[in-house]
């Protein structure tokens, strides 16, 4: 089974805790939240360009 990585930031966002998530989902492993996350991390990691004056 799949789920996405948007699936489980939005229950963690929505105040879902990670023993809930396992619950609901017990093909998931903890393992495969950090990797959620850790992915979110790595895809909103841009530079951020600023105008000179």
């Amino acid at each position: 089974m799949r789920i996405r990585v948007k699936d489980i930031l939005d229950m963690l966002a929505g105040g879902a805790t990670e023993a809930q998530i396992l619950q609901d989902f017990p093909y998931l492993e903890r393992e495969d939240i950090q990797a959620a996350c850790e992915y979110a991390a790595q895809y909103v990691n841009h530079p951020v360009v600023t105008a000179g004056k």
